[in-house]
């Protein structure tokens, strides 16, 4: 079965997307008003970084103040991500290994749109699953 490619995966998105300098609060009320679990930090039209719900806990446990720290401040910065001619399994396989819920797709370093975990199919998730399975019986 031929797995589906990152921009088709992402050619109805409209990400959301900020400046490094928005605050963590502005974040954080947007990702709850659109319901999603990461902002795209993007400067120029480049990417810049990610802030997800895991950088807002962390903020919080180090007494940051969300009302005044830029997202340039509580980003990831330099994300891990995927071009739009990848395939949403090889999406699925650096979520895994890197231990993160949230792909931002670019071209030429231009945000095309992000995935999530939840963004995949039945058979996507069967797949690294039995892909996960025939390593565990290599060991």
């Amino acid at each position: 079965m031929m797995s589906r490619s990152m921009a088709e995966m992402v050619r109805h998105q409209d990400p959301l997307a900020m400046p490094p300098g928005a605050t963590v609060q502005e974040a954080c009320e947007a990702m709850h008003r659109r319901r999603v679990g990461a902002v795209l930090v993007v400067e120029g039209g480049m990417l810049r970084g990610i802030f997800t719900g895991r950088d807002a806990v962390k903020g919080l446990a180090l007494g940051l103040d969300a009302a005044h720290t830029a997202l340039g401040q509580a980003m990831t910065g330099n994300p891990v991500t995927l071009g739009p001619k990848d395939r949403a399994i090889d999406a699925l396989r650096l979520m895994n290994d890197g231990g993160f819920r949230h792909l931002p797709v670019v071209d030429g370093g231009r945000v095309m749109g992000i995935v999530s975990r939840y963004d995949f199919r039945a058979e996507e998730h069967g797949r690294m699953d039995d892909e996960t399975g025939f390593f565990e019986i290599l060991r």
